[in-house]
């Protein structure tokens, strides 16, 4: 039922501009993208009863664009991992015609892999977080996903652009979205990970292989290479990210909004109980890791910024050979909507941590790596704002 997906059905959605771009587009948000007037949980108890007072720019561009705001859909906790989360069923059930994740370690890819749908995590950087209540800034965006690739390259070109009020956005050239059978053309050569590879079982192996056959009966060119260190983005992630949420995570303190601990003596034990009472174990247990890096091993946090940019720059250098890296989406021996640790998650997710960790945009593809009832999905990474290009590869794909 809608009530299930959805923590917020607007009473009477309408679309604010008739001829846009999106005109008649029905779109779900989860309930930490800033829309004014409706809740703002962001699935968290530190944030109970908080309303948005402005919209986020994704929100505003949208709603000029005449997209039909139709809910806010049941999320994780700040957005960490998908247990609970219910965006992408208000896609597959038909309810919106276009979601948006909050996207940090590839949920918008898995969620879309389990629903049998299509997703897109952006480059990092195109679009504008303002109005976003995420944890780890330097690697959230907003994932789309949707039935096709044609329903998310016009979204993507309506919410991507410059935002004079978000200073964290590198001053980055903006792709053109319009897809055209050109920009499918120039995704030929597809890069096969060794190290990659090494990570899957046996069974998850064998799945991986039989969809790569599927790619070049497509037409496209497969080339085994090498990453030594792809076992790392792991690692990476975790410290940094932890961190950055810790950090994020300070301004929940029952002061200004959100949830209040009663009974407290003083404002010390006030802060105390309320950072207690307001996050549930997996994000809990993620902020005092995120502590430890920051206040007792911070030479760790440092070490796990110099291999991020290693990582980054090992990418590049990959992308001057091949034009795209296949990656298998998800695992069936860790669904990650039951994942409910920080170590269950991270397992659940460790095929999509590269596209998050290096910010490089990714294309989840449904239908090509299937086997019964289970499609682990194929991951399509590509090189930095080639974004259109994975989706007319996408495109081409789908035909």
């Amino acid at each position: 039922m809608p009530s299930d997906i959805f923590s917020y059905r607007e009473p009477s959605p309408s679309s604010r501009g008739k001829d846009g771009a999106l005109s008649g587009m029905k779109m779900a948000l989860q309930p930490n993208m800033s829309v004014r007037g409706w809740p703002t949980e962001a699935g968290s108890m530190a944030l109970r009863r908080f309303v948005a007072l402005e919209n986020a720019t994704v929100v505003e561009r949208l709603k000029e664009a005449g997209a039909i705001l139709v809910g806010s859909t049941r999320m994780s906790e700040l957005g960490f991992g998908l247990a609970g989360d219910l965006t992408a069923s208000a896609v597959s059930e038909g309810h919106a015609d276009c979601a948006l994740i909050t996207d940090t370690m590839g949920e918008s890819l898995v969620a879309a892999s389990i629903a049998g749908l299509w997703a897109l995590k952006p480059t990092y950087g195109i679009i504008s977080r303002l109005g976003l209540i995420g944890l780890v800034p330097s690697m959230e965006c907003y994932g789309a996903v949707a039935m096709k690739p044609q329903d998310i390259a016009p979204v993507m070109k309506v919410i991507a652009g410059r935002d004079e009020n978000d200073f964290s956005m590198p001053d980055l050239a903006i792709p053109d979205f319009r897809l055209d059978g050109k920009k499918g053309n120039t995704i030929k050569t597809i890069a096969v990970l060794k190290e990659c590879l090494d990570l899957l079982s046996d069974d998850e192996a064998a799945l991986f292989r039989s969809g790569l056959s599927r790619l070049e009966q497509a037409g496209f060119s497969l080339q085994e290479e090498s990453m030594e260190e792809f076992g790392l983005f792991r690692t990476v992630h975790q410290v940094v990210g932890s961190v950055e949420a810790s950090s994020s995570a300070g301004k929940y303190d029952g002061v200004r909004y959100g949830h209040r601990a009663s009974a407290a003596k003083n404002w010390n034990e006030m802060y105390l109980k309320s950072r207690a009472e307001s996050f549930g174990m997996p994000v809990k247990a993620y902020l005092f890791q995120g502590a430890y890096f920051q206040f007792e091993n911070f030479d760790a946090f440092e070490d796990a910024c110099r291999i991020r940019a290693r990582l980054v720059k090992a990418m590049d250098d990959l992308f001057t050979r091949v034009d795209a890296i296949a990656i298998p989406t998800r695992r069936k021996k860790h669904p990650a909507e039951k994942a409910l640790s920080v170590t269950q998650v991270y397992d659940a997710f460790l095929l999509t941590l590269a596209a998050s960790v290096t910010g490089l945009p990714a294309l989840q593809v449904p239908g090509v790596m299937s086997d019964g009832d289970f499609d682990s999905g194929l991951q399509l990474v590509g090189r930095r704002l080639s974004d259109p290009h994975l989706l007319s590869a996408g495109a081409r794909l789908r035909r």
